[in-house]
């Protein structure tokens, strides 16, 4: 079985704590997957985020989405994620997962599924801080009216509205 380490934090994430989460002597792939605050949303200047969670379900919720994972793609998968609590700058990370597996295509699966899980199930509350003064709580937590992404296993999927393209033939 493979290691999965989950947090929530104040500090700012950095590559670097990527590479704390060592592979396996039979592992060939390292992926990983940064999301940081931008600058424009739906029109709107954004100065800075807030993110704000229940720390210890979010913990509970990303380990039981990475388990899930390693479970469908690769039980001795290492994994890593790390969210951020509380102002996040634009320009800053937000979140970071990092997979290390056998080979290149679980890793990728894995990344993908663990960061779309997330956006659907884990309890975290996003508020953006705009230029003009105004603020507003966005969509990205299971209480919004978000639909799952398929992960590529069924041709299409959806997130936010936005169409989700398979890899697979059509």
């Amino acid at each position: 079985m493979g290691k999965i380490d989950v947090r929530v934090t104040t500090s700012s994430l950095e590559m670097s704590d990527c590479f704390s989460l060592k592979p396996s002597p039979g592992h060939g792939a390292m992926n990983s997957f940064v999301g940081n605050v931008r600058n424009l949303n739906l029109g709107k200047t954004v100065i800075k985020m807030e993110y704000d969670c229940f720390i210890p379900l979010c913990e509970k919720t990303f380990f039981d989405i990475a388990k899930e994972a390693q479970d469908k793609w690769c039980t001795d998968a290492n994994i890593l994620i790390v969210h951020r609590h509380g102002k996040v700058e634009v320009g800053e990370a937000s979140v970071v997962i990092f997979a290390t597996t056998g080979h290149r295509d679980e890793a990728y699966r894995i990344t993908r599924y663990i960061i779309e899980e997330i956006k659907v199930r884990a309890p975290i509350w996003k508020k953006e801080f705009y230029e003009n003064g105004e603020t507003d709580w966005v969509r990205g937590h299971a209480l919004c009216q978000h639909r799952k992404v398929d992960h590529h296993e069924n041709g299409r999927g959806h997130s936010c509205g936005r169409e989700i393209l398979s890899h697979e033939a059509r």
